[in-house]
């Protein structure tokens, strides 16, 4: 949104694309959906993305959690298989 030495310039451009474009789309199950997720050793979070008509993907849903005391102990691969079944479960 800014670089060093260029000022944000809130245009009818960017209120346009702000306001207009889809922040998430209804889910359709006949669709194709895939999940995205990362893991930090505080935190995990993800998105559930669906192929829309013009061929992108558009986000579904997000989630993101905070680890607890026990689950920072996890290795990355602990931590990366949590925020799968996170998101499997929501």
């Amino acid at each position: 949104m800014v670089k060093k030495d260029q000022k944000w310039e809130w245009t009818e451009r960017q209120k346009e694309k702000f306001t207009k474009e889809l922040v998430l789309v209804v889910p359709d199950l006949d669709k194709k959906m895939r999940m995205e997720v990362d893991a930090s050793d505080y935190a995990t979070g993800g998105v559930l993305f669906m192929e829309c008509e013009d061929g992108r993907w558009r986000p579904v849903a997000y989630l993101s959690k905070l680890l607890n005391k026990m689950e920072r102990n996890y290795k990355i691969h602990g931590k990366e298989m949590l925020v799968v079944i996170r998101e499997l479960e929501n």
